[in-house]
């Protein structure tokens, strides 16, 4: 019996299980596992939220109904030349092999660092929430004012002082200049104060040193500078880039047998962009993954991925949100509208549950896309 084994039980690697499945049929001589030690998918786009545990889904209510086993263990070693991947001590054959393991935040090496808080996982998310949970004005000093770090200070803006710190001269730098006059509004409203062109360089337990030799005293300081691929991309043969992506084939292929999805897969969005570790892409390229991985064992067509128009959509807090369109990030709408567009996303991003039909069939829709505000 073949065996395709899925590494990763995030967007990119439920949305393989669920492309694998669809692809498979009935075919029973086809096994598909799903390796994440874990019991749910978290909806990591909302760790930013007061509530971190409500944005989760249990994996069961995905897997079950659409036949795809999950082994909970943590997967260790990946070896292409045997065909195996070893988790939780065992040591596992595939035919093909779907790597989906994620990216993770890179944690600084400064002294203190043991006092930082994080939103990249669920753990700690849980931390954070629990650690400001009934306190009244407290102040949190966030680093990094990229994507994440803007969605986190403007949440905390609404219960507390918040300082934003970056060593950019700017806010947003790598989203560039189209939303950020909104971007700095929403902060201006919230009261967000602007530590810019400086950085973090040790942590207390009450407080921040930043890199002008200021002190700012502090309820948690929550780091969010910096993401990279899973240490398991390294053991798949494809090169890689700077954030450890494996370079993958237009059919998302990373080797003979195996195929990479998610915040692990540099992949190609156009002639000039490859796609951005987010659920946005996430989703369509396991889909297209799972695909890929059944059709190759049955000696089917594989697709090709097609990445929809690209978005972002920023969360601001209280202030709204930041909604644009194409890589120069056009702004589409913002404040009140920006936040139904927030809204609606968090809402999509939900896999369907319980309904193998249900899901087998949003499976087959490789292109995520926002059917509206095209114009506004």
């Amino acid at each position: 019996m073949a065996h395709i084994v899925i590494v990763g039980g995030g967007f990119a690697g439920v949305w393989s299980a669920a492309g694998a499945a669809r692809v498979r049929g009935e075919a029973a001589d086809v096994r598909i596992t799903l390796i994440s030690p874990s019991d749910q998918l978290v909806l990591r786009p909302r760790m930013y939220e007061a509530e971190p545990d409500l944005a989760t889904v249990e994996l069961s209510r995905v897997l079950e109904p659409i036949g795809v086993g999950h082994l909970r263990a943590t997967v260790t070693a990946i070896d292409t030349g045997r065909g195996t991947v070893t988790a939780g001590g065992e040591v596992i054959a595939y035919d093909r092999l779907v790597l989906a393991a994620g990216s993770a935040l890179v944690r600084p090496d400064l002294p203190g660092a043991q006092h930082l808080f994080d939103v990249d996982t669920l753990q700690g998310a849980r931390r954070l929430a629990g650690h400001l949970r009934g306190r009244d004005g407290f102040t949190a000093v966030v680093v990094g004012a990229g994507f994440t770090g803007l969605e986190v200070a403007t949440e905390l803006a609404g219960r507390g002082r918040v300082v934003l710190v970056d060593r950019s001269d700017v806010v947003g730098v790598e989203l560039g200049p189209g939303p950020r006059p909104a971007i700095e509004a929403a902060l201006d409203k919230l009261a967000v104060e602007r530590r810019l062109g400086t950085s973090v360089t040790s942590v207390g337990p009450d407080h921040a040193i930043l890199s002008d030799g200021s002190r700012v005293e502090a309820d948690a300081v929550v780091w969010t500078a910096g993401i990279q691929a899973s240490p398991l991309a390294a053991h798949l043969p494809s090169e890689r880039d700077r954030l450890g992506r494996l370079l993958v084939d237009r059919h998302l292929r990373a080797g003979r047998a195996e195929f990479a999805a998610g915040d692990t897969a540099a992949a190609r969005y156009d002639d000039g962009h490859f796609v951005m570790p987010s659920c946005q892409h996430a989703i369509p390229l396991g889909m297209v993954a799972g695909h890929n991985a059944a059709a190759d064992v049955l000696g089917l067509e594989l697709r090709e991925f097609e990445a929809g128009p690209y978005v972002t959509c920023l969360d601001l807090g209280e202030a709204g949100a930041v909604f644009t369109r194409g890589w120069e990030r056009a702004v589409m709408a913002s404040g009140v509208d920006g936040k139904e567009v927030k809204r609606w996303i968090m809402e999509v991003i939900h896999p369907p549950v319980d309904d193998a039909a249900t899901i087998l069939a949003a499976s087959d829709h490789p292109s995520f896309e926002i059917p509206f505000y095209e114009s506004r």
